[in-house]
């Protein structure tokens, strides 16, 4: 009878593919860089938000000139990708080949919000609605491109997660690959929602 296997610390080497008790997903460096991301980012938000109490009439009409429309597709575009790859990652840990098409599913999605956004920008220029506009402009520019830039080096990291998967569509080994790939892109996704609160309906 096979009998499980633990260490000092209650760590099991049981079932592959099987999370152990107080697992980490992924590795410990990418939690180290999404702290300081979201430290980064609560800076940010706070400086917003004294801005918007010394200005508010300013920041008041120039929120009536972004799309809610849009800004509500891409949340739901995010949050849809996100939905994929944590799909994506928990059919890796249990070796399902579909795993790939999750994944595929939540990188053509992020694309989606990359074009969304760069024809909402386009849009907003072409009215004269630009970095120079007034304060609301520079914070919005300035927090949504910093967002963008993050969607774009995501979607390289979900890329290159996706080439590690071999034939059949599994990733021998590549567990906490994987998860530190999808850690970053909810955090992606829960940065988005703050800022759409922020720039679209507060």
């Amino acid at each position: 009878m096979a009998t499980r296997v633990s260490d000092m610390t209650g760590q099991s080497t049981g079932t592959p593919g099987r999370t152990s008790r107080g697992h980490i997903p992924g590795e410990e460096g990418i939690w180290v860089f999404i702290g300081g991301d979201l430290l980064a980012f609560a800076v940010f938000f706070i400086t917003y938000a004294v801005a918007r109490r010394q200005e508010l009439p300013v920041f008041e009409t120039s929120q009536r000139l972004l799309d809610r429309d849009l800004g509500l597709l891409n949340t739901l575009i995010l949050l849809t990708s996100s939905l994929c790859v944590a799909q994506a990652v928990a059919a890796v840990r249990r070796s399902d080949p579909r795993a790939r098409f999750f994944l595929f599913g939540g990188i053509a999605l992020g694309a989606s919000f990359v074009v969304v956004k760069a024809f909402e920008y386009s849009a907003k220029i072409a009215h004269g609605f630009t970095l120079n506009t007034n304060s609301f402009s520079i914070y919005y520019y300035m927090f949504t491109g910093i967002h963008l830039v993050h969607v774009l080096i995501g979607l390289g990291v979900l890329c290159f997660t996706a080439s590690r998967f071999d034939r059949a569509g599994r990733m021998p080994g590549g567990v906490a690959l994987i998860e530190g790939s999808g850690a970053f892109w909810h955090l992606i996704d829960l940065l988005w929602i703050v800022l759409f609160a922020l720039l679209y309906l507060l």
